[in-house]
């Protein structure tokens, strides 16, 4: 099995998707778990010299100018997760669970949180043996980080709340016991240092940013057959025009799209769309698919370095600073780089989604496909009688229409909470959920553009297809392999 090693420094994207999708085993160094002990040995001399200390021996929130008893401090900790497991909604995916859980682990084995050792390994056994708390959707503001899912997660962790294991739901309390895992009785700091961060929301961002990097792949893919599919002018992917507006982005997808279409009969030189059509170029949504799909892979770009940033980030408050011997309370808890992040990716995805019904919408055109039959009706069947792809284009156009919608920033939103003492909140988890929605919905407008830009093909003679198109059009019609 392959396994990950966190250590708060070093983990990126890919390492989260194979734990979180395929059960990678993770694995706390001997350095990181030095590192914890040590926080947590200075945590405890500042509590023997009675030192007050936001959300250690204070309440929590617009409660914190309340002194805690000693006699009370630990009992405070486990009345944080539970008076704070207020989340609504459907259940999150057992993904996104997991790569919470992981994102969690991680931030605490930088080793300025101040918990116990076995506290972060509970915490890793419980995902190595695969005891997912079910944690509502629905509850996070996004500061002081993800506060109700968080503490969900938590519950289980002290045996209490619901978990899956195993495929079935029961009490967290069962499901610890059938792993094998003794629940946590938490200790002075551990409840604030595992419900206070942005670990949901930058789970949902990591499996998104994951996502949009292969649908904008895909999406190329599919640009491409259509451009065959369309008879397009291929001299707006020479790489001549591309050299003088550098974008990473452009330049790579218009290089992807010429080695996708390399030796295709089908395609034309501006010089001869002019002869046959009186026109020496395509329309926008043929010609500019360098430079808008170009532009949403720098979006993605910019997006996944703020994301492995926050994942190797301590996001939890207070801060226990070992070498300087002081424990500081500030804001890396709020959520705002990775919201608004997610709103630059969700519109980004949007547009591609856009661009791509558009191309729908010309395959499917008798006036604008270049000579194909009305909604693509096969030959052998009778237009009127048989409506073909006609409302593959309706759908596209209700999801891409939807997208508009949810492409609204959720970044610029803020509703004060906790009686306006956390007046300005992130709505981190909203921006991630919307992205994730726009991203599933851009996918299926990229399938239906893939599956009529193939059954376009079949009226120019798929053999004229260039040597990448050529494979995806089997992929497609499912004759050839997935890789």
């Amino acid at each position: 099995m392959h396994e990950i090693y966190i250590d708060g420094e070093s983990l990126k994207i890919n390492d989260v998707v194979k734990v979180a999708r395929e059960n990678a085993k993770v694995v706390i160094s001997e350095e990181v778990k030095e590192k914890v002990r040590k926080c947590r040995q200075v945590l405890e001399k500042m509590i023997e010299e009675n030192k007050t200390i936001y959300g250690v021996n204070t309440g929590f929130g617009a409660l914190s100018k309340i002194k805690i008893s000693p006699s009370d401090i630990k009992q405070l900790q486990s009345n944080l997760i539970r008076s704070h497991s207020t989340g609504v909604g459907k259940p999150l995916g057992t993904d996104v669970v997991r790569a919470t859980m992981l994102l969690r682990a991680n931030t605490l084995a930088k080793g300025y949180s101040g918990i116990r050792l076995e506290t972060l390994e509970t915490l890793v056994e419980m995902l190595n043996r695969g005891v997912h708390p079910i944690i509502p959707a629905k509850g996070s503001v996004g500061a002081s980080g993800d506060l109700a899912p968080l503490s969900h997660m938590i519950l289980v962790l002290m045996g209490e709340g619901k978990a899956e294991y195993q495929g079935e739901v029961m009490s967290g309390k069962e499901a610890m016991e059938k792993a094998g895992i003794k629940p946590v009785q938490l200790e002075f700091k551990e409840g604030i240092a595992l419900n206070n961060g942005t670990q949901l929301m930058t789970a949902m961002a990591a499996l998104t940013v994951y996502d949009a990097e292969n649908l904008i792949k895909t999406a190329e893919a599919a640009a491409a057959l259509t451009l065959e599919a369309l008879i397009g002018v291929y001299d707006a992917f020479d790489e001549k025009i591309h050299k003088v507006r550098p974008h990473k982005g452009q330049a790579i997808t218009a290089k992807n799209v010429r080695e996708l279409i390399a030796e295709s009969k089908l395609v034309q030189t501006g010089k001869e769309a002019m002869e046959k059509l009186g026109r020496p170029h395509d329309p926008y949504s043929l010609r500019c698919i360098p430079q808008v799909l170009g532009a949403a892979r720098d979006a993605v770009a910019y997006a996944k370095g703020i994301v492995e940033t926050e994942i190797n980030s301590a996001t939890d408050n207070p801060l226990v600073f070992p070498e300087e011997g002081v424990c500081l309370s500030g804001g890396n808890f709020h959520g705002q780089p990775i919201s608004l992040a997610m709103d630059f990716i969700g519109t980004a995805l949007a547009m591609v989604g856009n661009i791509s019904e558009r191309r729908i919408a010309r395959l499917l055109d008798e006036k604008l496909n270049n000579g194909l039959p009305p909604f693509l009706v096969h030959p052998e069947a009778k237009a009127g009688l048989s409506s073909g792809l006609m409302t593959t284009q309706y759908t596209a156009a209700a999801l891409a229409s939807e997208n508009k919608i949810l492409a609204h920033p959720a970044c610029v939103d803020s509703v004060p909470t906790s009686a306006n003492f956390e007046d300005f909140v992130s709505m981190g988890v909203t921006a991630a959920e919307k992205a994730g929605q726009i991203l599933e919905n851009v996918e299926y407008i990229t399938a239906i553009e893939l599956l009529c830009a193939v059954q376009a093909v079949e009226f120019r003679g798929k053999e004229k297809l260039g040597r990448g198109t050529r494979k995806v059009y089997e992929i497609v019609r499912g004759n050839g392999s997935n890789g």
